[in-house]
């Protein structure tokens, strides 16, 4: 996703670098006096007899526009209109006439009496652009302009340029540059999303393939608005009329499914309302447009009130509908819902706009500002997309992370397992005979002399030794807290100084001690300190150059934490995971038992132990035990 983001935006920078430098270079060359055509003029209607009756129409007939005003309202009933101006004095060769907007489906150009140039459209397409080359032997003369139409719009509504005919090419050729660069760029997106989807689960696909339908709509939108391949492929034009109708009336819609899919997912029955609405009027539509086309365009007039009026005030209702949701969901603080609000918001904004400037200049405003909301809806699609695949990346390595720590825990509990079977067997079949043992020899060492005496004394104090270890390796499956009461982790730390400190200066290290005298835990006092001294006696053992132990507590969250951090040589990562088990150990002469004695009984007193370590840098051990306040 994050290749398709890139992609796009240097698509987008290379339109803007269209569109922004190389469009004004057009008219860097033009003088800055240039020739002018001040005004033009308009008569409604086809008089008889063609170019030589307009020629000789008087002037009542004719009404004066300033270059660069709209035409006048068109008449009702009224389907063709002539417009003429004159050419200045001094032309200039190589000079030419650029008219960017005009609607009409026919035009006819004339040079006083002399047809110079005609454009037919026999489809439902009435944007027009014209450029005519002039030279100065059409000094003077009368440029008569015929337009005909059958879907409602004539007018023009652009100034009459005059200029050098090179330079008006090129504003000619790159006026619908930037939509069809960015159609190019969502029919990219639209064949790009499909592949991605297929690595997709399943529980995804209705989203992407809702987005990419929209790309797939957008694109075609974009370049099938453009006047220019109408001009210039124009024997396809009724093919491209089509696919702009069929893709407006499936993204409008679509873009509604999308919108509920994201955020309300049947919530909002508003929403759900609106979007069934729209899909049984895009289906009347479709009707419509097939009946006027297979009946050569005599329901045209109709066609255009329902496609164009009619959708209009139904597209201002969907932006002003998405709007307000996306405001709601703005309120809520998600910060996906943020992003797809604000594209969503910038499109409905920009449409809506543009809809109220075409309505309120008769249906003469050309649409712009709706392509840069759609960018801006798009480009927010792709952030969230990307946020997505980043989020579901995130919880992939932790989903990978906690099997990776269950799998270890369930091992360590099968060790476990195993272990407190052996201590069982150990502890019933050789705790008893040791007992007897030791009953015996103290009734032996009652009667014999003093020699034996000591003999038999040593014997009983090895088998007491080993009673001890026993138990102690009893503790390894399931420590028992004999006695369990209130602790104060100040005073535990404190009574084992006397031995920990004179150890650790032994070792030429030394101890800092920063534990807050007002935490409090529940447990074993001698396990507690049996925990501490374990831990403490290997970070010494640990001791390199100028070896130090930092040892501080403090209470959050309703927790005690015990940190005890050295400065020695550290432990490997994959050695730092093993901490813990039976026989494990990173020392030469180490069982790994002392270690495992200590885990099970943070555990037992409802704690938790961890280690953290960098190789060379040192070792860190940080102890957390439920808090309670002291009575």
């Amino acid at each position: 996703m994050k290749l398709i983001f890139q992609m796009v935006m240097k698509y987008l920078l290379v339109a803007m670098i269209s569109f922004g430098i190389v469009a004004p270079q057009v008219y860097a060359e033009t003088p800055k006096e240039k020739l002018t055509i001040p005004d033009w003029s308009i008569m409604w209607g086809d008089p008889q007899g063609g170019i030589q009756e307009v020629r000789t129409a008087p002037s009542k007939d004719w009404i004066t526009v300033k270059n660069g005003k709209t035409s006048p309202e068109k008449p009702a009933e009224v389907n063709s209109a002539w417009i003429k101006f004159q050419l200045p004095a001094q032309i200039p060769i190589d000079f030419g006439i650029y008219i960017q907007g005009i609607h009409a489906q026919n035009i006819r150009i004339y040079m006083d009496d002399r047809l110079i140039q005609e454009i037919r459209f026999d489809f439902a397409f009435d944007k027009q652009r014209v450029l005519f080359p002039i030279g100065n032997e059409d000094v003077g003369k009368v440029v008569y302009i015929k337009l005909e139409t059958s879907i409602g719009r004539l007018d023009l509504h652009s100034a009459i340029m005059l200029d050098n005919f090179t330079v008006l090419t090129r504003a000619f050729l790159l006026y619908d540059l930037l939509n069809i660069i960015l159609g190019c760029v969502f029919l990219f997106i639209a064949l790009i999303i499909p592949i991605a989807s297929f690595c997709l689960r399943k529980g995804r696909d209705t989203s992407w393939v809702l987005i990419s339908v929209l790309n797939l709509t957008l694109g075609i939108i974009f370049i099938t608005y453009s006047s220019f391949i109408y001009i210039n492929f124009t024997n396809f034009g009724g093919l491209y009329s089509v696919l702009f109708d069929l893709s407006l009336a499936v993204f409008l819609p679509t873009l509604t499914y999308y919108f509920e899919k994201t955020f309300a997912d049947g919530k909002y029955k508003l929403i759900c309302w609106f979007r069934k609405f729209q899909v049984m009027y895009s289906v009347f539509l479709i009707l419509i447009m097939l009946v006027n086309q297979f009946n050569g365009s005599r329901f045209s007039e109709v066609y255009f009130f329902a496609s164009v009026t009619v959708l209009g005030y139904i597209m201002i209702s969907q932006f002003i509908l998405m709007i307000g949701f996306s405001i709601l969901f703005v309120k809520r603080g998600n910060k996906e819902a943020i992003i797809f609000s604000a594209g969503f918001a910038s499109l409905a904004f920009m449409s809506a706009l543009d809809l109220i400037y075409f309505y309120a200049s008769s249906q003469s405003y050309q649409f712009s500002l709706w392509r840069w909301g759609v960018v801006g809806f798009i480009i927010a699609t792709i952030v969230v997309l990307g946020r997505r695949f980043a989020i579901n990346q995130e919880q992939i390595i932790n989903y990978s992370k906690e099997l990776e720590f269950y799998n270890h825990q369930l091992q360590l509990s099968e060790k476990m397992e195993i272990i407190s079977a052996l201590a069982a067997s150990v502890a019933h079949e050789v705790r008893n005979p040791l007992q007897v043992t030791r009953g015996f020899l103290q009734l032996v060492a009652a009667r014999t002399d003093d020699k034996n005496k000591e003999y038999m004394g040593i014997a009983i104090e090895e088998l007491d030794r080993a009673s001890v270890i026993i138990t102690e390796f009893l503790t390894f499956a399931k420590p028992q807290l004999d006695e369990v009461v209130d602790l104060n982790v100040f005073k535990e730390i404190s009574q084992i100084e006397g031995i920990i400190v004179p150890l650790a200066t032994l070792h030429g290290g030394r101890i800092i001690v920063d534990v807050p005298n007002d935490l409090n835990i529940r447990g074993n006092s001698s396990k507690l300190k049996q925990v501490l001294i374990n831990i403490i006696k290997n970070s010494i053992e640990a001791f390199q150059v100028d070896g130090q132990i930092h040892i501080w507590a403090y209470a959050k969250h309703e927790k005690v934490y015990i940190h005890i951090k050295d400065n020695g040589e550290g432990i490997e990562p994959t050695q730092l995971i093993k901490l813990g088990e039976p026989y494990y150990s990173t020392k030469t002469k180490g069982t790994g038992l002392g270690l495992m004695i200590t885990f099970r009984i943070v555990e037992a007193m409802q704690g938790h132990l961890e280690f953290q370590s960098q190789k060379y840098i040192g070792t860190e051990a940080i102890i957390c035990f439920p808090s309670i306040a002291v009575k």
